[in-house]
């Protein structure tokens, strides 16, 4: 029997879209096509559970479930009653809304919501878009949870452009950078996806060192962990596909079962992450023991001045990091002489790795005199960033 198929699409960070679509493509999607702010693709039932456990870089996935056109509230309305049927996936609980409008006839995006509500039911207020704001599908920065108050009603993203109605469930539930293990945050942290970004994004192989020494909360050494071992990202999390009426647990049981089977022994892996702040190194070794990757991942506390390459290294690996960018925290001194310091300390104790730091200001990062170019561009909590390495 032929299997149906899922028209789907996975939001991403713009700039990201091309990583994310190679890692959409290899767990099996069909007709895969990155977008500006995203990746559709057709998918199995299972590939669909399976993009949503194992995409280290996307926010959410949702189905497209219909398209029509409407000029008109009541072309909407009649529309929506005889060519949307959501209730496979709603099973008739009222969903939350989110809408955008460009270049239409009908551009208020509140008065949308309120007639589809009419159709759907009310589970609260909505978040409703106005057209002169970037769409759901290209803003990467949202974080896009549940109101609690709502009781976890689904949400339906409903994207109008040029009068095309496109209405999409949600599949994920919270953004899927949140892993479940990141509960005790430093000062700028960078989001999950955005660490997965930075270590697939240069190649990062699990054969090889890796030192973080900005480290913050644990975020890259402990995506790094995850990846190296083979672990999917989403495995301590729930996902709002659990609550479909067509959800199938034994697919989902299917797809644990193989991702259990994927994991990988941790012989020779090498990961460190340092701060010089304590309370940094005491949040990661948190998040680490979280993350079930404590045993693999080691935080020490120690400013950059005193980087050293990890005991038993023997060989040259990667400096991965996120250091502060002064546009969000304060740090002590200027910041050009700690990039020149970090830069000092790198060429003269690690000769024979490779850098790469996340940066938002490439003056600030040239004072590090190490010979970067630019591996990829996107936005961390609403900072346009650059990904600068010495070698990719």
């Amino acid at each position: 029997m032929k299997k149906a198929l899922h028209e789907a699409y996975a939001v991403c960070p713009p700039g990201l879209e091309a990583l994310c679509a190679a890692e959409i493509r290899g767990l099996g999607a069909r007709a895969v096509k990155a977008e500006r702010g995203g990746v559709s693709f057709r998918c199995t039932t299972r590939q669909l559970y399976a993009t949503n456990l194992w995409s280290r870089l996307a926010t959410r996935v949702v189905v497209r479930a219909a398209q029509f056109e409407a000029t008109t509230f009541g072309g909407l309305e009649a529309a929506v009653r005889n060519e949307v049927d959501l209730d496979r996936w709603l099973g008739g609980r009222a969903p939350r809304l989110r809408v955008s409008s460009t270049r239409s006839a009908l551009y208020h995006t509140e008065a949308i919501a309120e007639r589809l509500r009419g159709l759907w039911g009310d589970p609260g207020e909505n978040v409703a878009e106005g057209g002169d704001r970037r769409s759901f599908f290209g803003e990467p920065d949202r974080d896009d949870e549940s109101d609690p108050s709502l009781g976890g009603a689904p949400l339906v993203i409903v994207r109008v452009v040029a009068n095309r109605f496109t209405v999409s469930v949600d599949c994920s539930g919270e953004p899927l950078y949140k892993r479940g293990w990141r509960q005790e945050v430093a000062k700028a942290p960078v989001r999950e996806n955005l660490a997965a970004a930075l270590l697939m994004a240069v190649g990062w192989r699990a054969d090889q060192p890796l030192v973080d020494p900005f480290c913050g909360s644990g975020t890259i050494p402990i995506e790094a962990a995850l990846l190296a071992l083979g672990r999917p990202p989403g495995f301590l999390r729930g996902f709002a596909f659990f609550e479909w009426p067509m959800f199938e647990p034994g697919t989902w049981a299917s797809v644990i079962g193989q991702a259990a089977e994927a994991e990988r022994d941790p012989e020779g892996l090498l990961i460190v992450g340092s701060d010089r702040d304590a309370g940094a190194v005491e949040a990661a070794t948190a998040n680490a023991a979280r993350a079930e990757v404590a045993d693999v991942v080691t935080f020490e506390e120690r400013p950059v001045s005193s980087l050293q390459p990890p005991d038993g290294s023997g060989r040259p690996g990667w400096v991965i990091t996120n250091p502060p960018y002064g546009t969000r925290i304060e740090h002590g001194g200027d910041l050009r002489n700690l990039y020149a310091r970090f830069g000092s300390v790198t060429r003269d104790r690690l000769p024979g790795w490779s850098v790469a730091m996340l940066v938002a200001d490439r003056r600030l990062a040239a004072h590090s005199g190490l010979s970067l170019h630019e591996v990829v561009k996107f936005s961390n909590g609403g900072i346009d960033v650059e990904l600068l390495a010495t070698h990719a």
